[in-house]
């Protein structure tokens, strides 16, 4: 069981590999809470959840990554927000009437394309897209990285519908080992023992119990765990910025056509923003602005 849901670095102190493991249960309850999710749909998007919070620990940026993938199958919209901080949100869209009870990743998604976008509040915006290839999210993403420059990065995302885990393995530039044969040779090791953590073990074990069973004979560095956490972004600030930048007589016209009120709805929370035609007079007036304080749901 987990006390609090956390990443944790690991080092193998003879060799150029880190990883990294994640445990999620009540910022995935959080996202589950909002949206009645198929169970089928409830694992796969813990799964990218868990995804997310792993590539944030790979990445040294402040700011923002965000995981969207797109199909044209049952579930059409996979996308989860995690921040530097460790703040995460996630939505699914699907369509109930096409999901079985034992659907899996390619029944659900079969032609998925999947956007990695790294958005940092200073320098540059990056977004890699790619088609989806592998029958798990763990397997595509691993093959994300294989086609990719970046280091060599292995994945294995597991979830329940209660509690959502993840595992990394990446190669880290030469340092320890020098010689591309013994890169290559610690690499499969560490592989090789990875693959033989079952599900069940990722899902039941915590951090400690897990890296012991699969290297109790290699000299392994447990960092502190960094705590994650549900959160999300929306506010009343935000929705009346979006309605400003309609325009006045646009939303004056979609206040009309809601018979004298606007609603605004997260659809990653499920919060509601309601403006009616003061406020919306009001916004325009004020330059956009309004006192995030001067709140109705």
């Amino acid at each position: 069981m987990y006390e609090i849901d956390n990443t944790q670095r690991f080092l193998f102190d003879d060799t150029d590999v880190r990883g990294e493991l994640v445990s999620l249960h009540e910022s995935y309850q959080h996202v589950l809470a909002k949206h009645p999710y198929p169970q089928p749909v409830a694992q796969l998007l813990g799964e990218v959840l868990a995804a997310a919070a792993l590539l944030v620990g790979t990445l040294k940026f402040d700011g923002l990554l965000v995981l969207q993938v797109r199909s044209s199958g049952p579930v059409s919209l996979l996308m989860i927000e995690c921040s530097s901080e460790r703040e995460v949100r996630g939505i699914a869209r699907y369509d109930g009437e096409r999901i079985a009870a034992d659907a899996s990743m390619r029944d659900l998604i079969p032609d998925g394309v999947l956007a990695l976008t790294v958005d940092p509040k200073r320098g540059q915006r990056y977004q890699g897209i790619v088609d989806l290839e592998g029958e798990t999210f763990a397997e595509c993403l691993s093959a994300y990285f294989a086609t990719s420059e970046q280091l060599a990065t292995r994945f294995w995302l597991h979830a329940d519908g209660q509690r959502a885990r993840g595992f990394l393995l990446q190669q880290l530039p030469v340092d320890r080992q020098r010689e591309a044969e013994d890169r290559q040779i610690a690499w499969e090791h560490v592989l090789t023992l990875a693959n033989t953590l079952t599900a069940e073990e990722l899902l039941a074990l915590d951090n400690a119990t897990v890296l012991h069973r699969l290297y109790h004979e290699d000299p392994v560095r447990l960092f502190e765990p960094l705590p994650l956490r549900f959160h999300c972004s929306c506010s009343r600030e935000r929705s009346a910025r979006a309605l400003v930048s309609l325009g006045h007589a646009d939303a004056r016209q979609l206040l009309e056509e809601q018979g004298g009120s606007l609603e605004i709805d997260c659809q990653f929370c499920n919060e509601r923003y309601l403006f009616d035609a003061a406020d919306v007079d009001q916004l325009f007036a004020g330059g956009g602005s309004q006192n995030p304080s001067e709140t109705r749901h």
